[in-house]
């Protein structure tokens, strides 16, 4: 029977383990939404750092036109960089690599990258992302990852969490870790107001007092892609592109 489990911080993530499993990141505020946003709107592909030294390094050799450097650090904007909200980037990132670096999501793809597949998630594509996974199978195991607030439980995460296992619960012969299943029932007991439970995340008041509270409107919009970020190499890409290329 295939087997669900969530991991609520990036910090818990055992990169041992993660061997010859299923890896879905979310980092709903901000960087998986951002990935899904920019991927949808024509960017390139999206190649995740662990800060802002590997990004530039990251760069180095490349045509200037051929990418943009976007981050943050503990929420604060790194210099020379762009500004990682979804809604900012979406003209700019069209036809560019996104040399990514965040507090949080991006360092928690890096942590999964020894799964055999690591998949970037959102509420505006949770869908998508159910499609392209494997429908249960024996042995089969999905290690959802919450990448957490610098080393904090986040509830949006969570709850991004719990509406992804929702939706493949539909699915049969899936078996819930007892984390799995909180936040399914954390997800299906606020299943109306996905704004109003990340608006009450401590992200979401930062977010809020930045003056940023459209981005959590728009990024509390479920299913609104089609985009599955998919990690190839070091680079996250949008799995339908790859389908269609290879046909």
């Amino acid at each position: 029977m295939g087997k669900i489990h969530v991991v609520t911080r990036k910090e818990e993530i055992d990169e041992v383990k993660m061997d010859n499993k299923i890896a879905v990141v979310f980092d709903v505020l901000l960087a998986t939404s951002t990935i899904t946003t920019v991927l949808h709107y024509g960017a390139v592909s999206v190649i995740p750092v662990l800060d802002g030294d590997q990004a530039r390094e990251r760069s180095a050799g490349m045509n200037k036109d051929e990418y943009i450097l976007v981050g943050e650090y503990e929420g604060r904007t790194i210099e020379g960089f762009l500004d990682p909200n979804p809604s900012a980037l979406k003209d700019t990132a069209a036809g560019k690599k996104v040399i990514l670096s965040t507090t949080n999501g991006t360092v928690a793809v890096h942590k999964s990258s020894p799964a055999k597949k690591v998949y970037a998630c959102s509420l505006l594509n949770s869908k998508a992302v159910a499609d392209a996974l494997p429908a249960s199978l024996e042995d089969e195991t999905i290690i959802i990852v919450c990448s957490g607030s610098s080393g904090q439980f986040s509830l949006e995460d969570f709850y991004g969490a719990g509406y992804l296992i929702h939706q493949l619960s539909a699915q049969e012969g899936w078996s819930l870790s007892d984390s799995a299943l909180t936040a399914k029932l954390f997800y299906e007991g606020s299943i109306q107001e996905p704004a109003m439970v990340l608006g009450q995340s401590r992200v979401g008041k930062m977010l809020e007092e930045y003056g940023f509270r459209e981005e959590i409107t728009f990024i509390s919009n479920r299913d609104c892609f089609r985009t599955v970020p998919v990690l190839i190499g070091d680079e996250l890409v949008d799995f339908n592109r790859i389908k269609v290329s290879s046909n």
